[in-house]
Formats: C-alpha cells, structure tokens, sequence
C-alpha cells in the first residue's frame, strides 16, 4: 500500500482549508497555491481578479494508512459549504469554488461516489455543486501565504472566518487531530 497519496482540494480561501489540514492527524504536508487556470505562474492578484480562472486550492499530501481519502474528503465537506457556487461565504469569485482535483482515477472514483452519496443523504438544503477535476499544473502561493493562520491568527479575516472553521474541525474529528495539534 502507499505511504504517501496527494490530492488537491479547492474550498474557498486556502488559508482556512491549509488550517484544517494542517492539524489533520495523517497529514504530511499541505500547501497553498493555485490550480485550473489560463495564466502561467499567476500570483494572488492576478488569481484575486478572478480574470485567470485558477482556483485557491491547497496540495494535501497524506499516509492513507493513517488517514483515508475518503477521511480526507469527510473532512472537506464538513468544514465548507459544497453547495455555493464561486464562494464561501463573503468570498466571492471563481477562485472560492468548491473542487477537487483528483490525481489518478481511484479519487476521481471516490470523489464522484462521495458527492452522489451526500446529495442522496440531503445533508445540505441544496446540492452539491463541488467540481470533480483532474489534477492540473500547482503553482506554489506566494511565501507570506505559508502557515498564515499560524501566523497571523489575530489578524481579523483569521480571527472571524479561519478560526471558526478549524473550530468545527476539531470538535466534529476530534478523533482525527494530530498528536501535537
């Protein structure tokens, strides 16, 4: 079996899903960049204008012995909103929406069974509307955006919108929290 598995997940601003995962019990690595557009090496202006069609996404790589694909994915659905199309939130833009890029068939698979299996359940008063992609070129964000609610998590965006989200994380997967986390 791998030791190691990656997938990229786009669920509105990279900060709060990089914040997430990063207290992810399994997870080896997460890092924020952009993924799906036009443009070359954008950077975050140019992705913020929503004018290159690239999403914020974060790279998540991951010891499925420890933590599944599919523990991945619960973790996805549970800490953003998968119906809003282009947005979380007060983000608004085609680089919010909800996708996941899948590397290799067997998540692309899992991923699609997983969204047909929560639209069955109704856990949300409207359907899923997450994209389902293959993997494209990652652009690495820029270096200040590395760790930023580590960094930052007084700064009022990270106090009112990030924090929340690793909140609900850590109640609703407790089990899942990394040792040190």
């Amino acid at each position: 079996m791998a030791t190691e598995e990656t997938v990229t997940l786009g669920g509105g601003c990279f900060w709060c899903v990089e914040a997430v995962y990063q207290e992810m019990e399994g997870v080896i690595a997460v890092e924020s960049g952009y993924m799906g557009g036009r443009l070359a090496n954008p950077t975050y202006q140019q992705v913020c204008s929503g004018a290159t069609g690239h999403v914020e996404v974060v790279q998540v790589k991951f010891d499925p012995a420890i933590s599944s694909f599919l523990e991945i994915l619960e973790v996805f659905f549970a800490t953003h909103d998968p119906t809003s199309l282009d947005r979380q939130g007060d983000d608004v833009g085609v680089q919010y929406r909800s996708v996941i890029f899948y590397h290799g068939d067997v998540q692309r698979h899992a991923a699609e069974q997983a969204i047909r299996e929560l639209n069955t359940e109704q856990i949300w008063p409207a359907p899923i509307v997450t994209e389902v992609r293959a993997a494209e070129t990652f652009y690495r964000a820029e270096d200040y955006h590395r760790d930023y609610f580590r960094n930052h998590s007084s700064q009022p965006y990270c106090a009112y919108v990030v924090a929340p989200k690793v909140r609900k994380f850590r109640e609703k997967f407790a089990a899942k929290l990394r040792k040190e986390a």
